[in-house]
């Protein structure tokens, strides 16, 4: 623990920050892999239905500040793309 009154602040928000985006982390992650078992399904409309959910959250974690804008553009592109190979 630090000593110092301002790090004992941080140490406090940095924690509810955590608490706070960890469950938007974890739903794009479940989204991501939803969209990947579609995908190793064979499943395409499936796959499409679960990709435009996954890029609703991914937007969604951008536009709160969650994840950098162009992780989020990156992570949807990287879907997108394994979507559109399965034809």
């Amino acid at each position: 623990m630090p000593n110092i009154k301002s790090s004992i602040r941080s140490v406090k928000t940095d924690a509810e920050r955590r608490a706070k985006n960890a469950p938007i982390k974890a739903g794009v992650r479940n989204a991501a892999r939803k969209v990947d078992a579609s995908v190793a399904n064979n499943a395409k409309e499936e796959a499409q239905a679960n990709l435009v959910a996954a890029s609703g959250l991914i937007d969604k974690a951008a536009r709160k500040g969650i994840v950098h804008k162009n992780a989020a553009s990156r992570k949807k592109s990287r879907l997108a793309k394994k979507v559109n190979a399965m034809a």
